[in-house]
């Protein structure tokens, strides 16, 4: 397998106007348009927590899409990355908005 081809798993966490601008909505739009799996949730925090997983490559391209644009009217201050992991085989089959 290419190195572009690993798969990676990662969770994060997003800080700033994340919730009651359609964050969940264009994350999960652009998880699916990269052809990551994973899933994306608000907290009782106010940030938007979750995990992408897929290709590296696919995974690079949305973490910077989450640490620096995210939905139109979103404002991120801050993103976290953690137990970032190769993996063998995805978890999920598609990406999810948890409630």
């Amino acid at each position: 397998m290419a190195e572009g081809d690993t798969l990676l798993s990662v969770d994060y966490e997003i800080f700033g106007k994340v919730q009651g601008v359609f964050f969940r909505k264009y994350t999960q739009a652009e998880g699916k348009k990269l052809g990551l799996v994973g899933w994306v949730q608000n907290t009782d925090r106010g940030t938007v927590q979750g995990q992408l997983q897929g290709p590296i490559s696919k995974v690079r391209h949305m973490q910077e899409w989450l640490e620096t644009r995210g939905s139109p009217k979103s404002h991120i201050d801050k993103a976290n990355f953690s137990n970032e992991k190769v993996i063998l085989k995805l978890d999920y089959s598609d990406f999810q908005i948890v409630k």
